[in-house]
């Protein structure tokens, strides 16, 4: 039996797959748990899903890596306290160390009166249903004709893109807590929706937050111009939807009818302050509301408190003096109570920085994490005698189906074959039993 290095890593998004090319290029033998039946995470799921040449490109890096035979890939297994496993369980399988890299699954919420009404969503939710990740696919999303968008950067401008150029609805409003100067999504982004851009309410807007602005030094003028980059290159309109912003507002609650369905948002208004160098928005009291039927948060994530590590501030907790660091970042999972490390457990992507980067970020961010958790290895333990068998059988006691990536080829496959009937571009299966079906793993 060939002994080496065996290790778990949790999550196959781009920082699970390239942490899990890295160590097996290391020489560990690699073993990928993964939630959903596809590998890919955010870059299958999240990318908007007219972006084809992106998000093929990113499957053939993936295709790749599952080719490599260090690494074994199990698909349709949840990984917590409330999963199909624990990270106690991987330890008693034989596993000597444990990459975390399962993203941002928990959603970030304000705590404001009104967030259960129905027509209240997180952007990762939205997300999630236009690109067809199961379950939320099968989810039923209240998009009224007037729809608030709170956030300022990439992900408020891809649900917009899909309210706009897809639904269709009457009109979007960028909630933006801070000003037009502040803004973080990219020019590229904007090119989709700034057609249906209400020129004339954004100069009114931006008259309106001038004297704000103006107060802490900002030019009213280059914010408008930063606003309107993607101008010369904008997508044409195929809906009449308005879009507008509504900068300097925090939402305070959201309203509902006696249905329990969203009919306001009530938005306090900020002024803007600078502290240590940066600017920051600080409430005025003043408050004023907006008649719209669906409030989305855009405004970041938080990971799964349920998974089975301390969480703080959003992620799970670090070691504040790690004894492995990359690049001056810290990749050991640290438990705050006891004050120490969790032993063999190491965190990447946005299980160590939620909503941080992109897919390039991420990528980077495992590969680190692997090299983390390499020397871990290298100072603690030696190689061991392999014992996948004995992980076959665990996984096959589960009692449900196992996605294994000799399985993968033949859901491309029938994905392709259905896209090509149909006369798409690109054709996905909306649930896991149309995918287990079409790879054979149920009748």
């Amino acid at each position: 039996m060939e002994s080496k290095y065996l290790v778990a890593v949790v999550g196959a998004g781009p920082a699970g797959l390239f942490g899990a090319r890295e160590l097996a290029n290391l020489g560990a033998h690699v073993v990928i748990f993964n939630r959903d039946i596809k590998p890919g995470g955010l870059a299958e799921y999240g990318i908007y899903p007219s972006k084809y040449t992106m998000k093929e490109g990113l499957r053939r890096q993936f295709r790749q890596i599952l080719e490599n035979p260090n690494i074994d890939y199990y698909g349709n297994v949840t990984i917590g306290t409330r999963g199909d496993l624990t990270l106690d369980d991987l330890w008693a399988m034989g596993f000597q160390a444990i990459l975390v890299t399962v993203g941002a699954q928990g959603t970030k919420r304000l705590g404001i009166p009104g967030e259960d009404l129905e027509g209240v969503y997180h952007a990762k939710d939205v997300v999630y249903y236009y690109n067809q990740l199961p379950p939320y696919s099968q989810r039923s999303f209240r998009f009224g004709r007037r729809c608030a968008i709170v956030g300022a950067g990439n992900v408020m401008v891809d649900i917009a893109h899909y309210l706009i150029r897809e639904v269709q609805v009457e009109e979007v409003i960028a909630v933006v807590r801070r000003g037009p100067a502040e803004v973080k999504f990219d020019k590229k982004e904007m090119e989709y929706v700034i057609a249906n851009l209400d020129l004339e309410a954004l100069d009114a807007e931006l008259e309106r937050v001038r004297p704000v602005m103006e107060a802490i030094g900002q030019d009213v003028a280059a914010a408008r111009a930063l606003l309107l980059e993607a101008l010369p290159k904008a997508l044409p309109k195929v809906s009449e939807t308005r879009f507008r912003f509504l900068f300097l507002a925090s939402p305070t609650r959201i309203l509902g009818d006696e249905h329990g369905c969203v009919t306001r948002l009530e938005v306090e208004e900020n002024i803007l302050v600078r502290t240590n160098g940066d600017t920051r928005a600080r409430g005025t009291g003043r408050k004023r509301l907006l008649d719209v039927e669906t409030v989305i948060f855009a405004i970041g994530d938080r990971v799964d408190e349920t998974f089975g590590l301390p969480v703080e501030w959003n992620e799970f907790v670090k070691n504040p003096n790690p004894r492995f660091p990359v690049e001056g970042n810290s990749y050991e999972a640290f438990d705050p109570e006891k004050g120490q490390p969790i032993e063999g457990v190491f965190v990447a992507g946005w299980s160590r920085n939620a909503s941080s980067g992109l897919v390039g970020s991420a990528r980077k961010d495992g590969a680190n994490g692997a090299r983390a958790l390499w020397q871990y290895l290298q100072a603690s333990q030696a190689p061991k005698p392999l014992n996948l068998e004995g992980i076959e059988q665990r996984l096959q006691s589960l009692g449900k189906p196992i996605v294994r990536k000799t399985d993968l080829p033949r859901l491309e496959a029938a994905e392709q074959a259905e896209a090509r009937r149909r006369g798409l571009e690109v054709f996905k299966f909306s649930t896991n039993e149309e995918m287990l079906r079409a790879m054979g793993l149920i009748p």
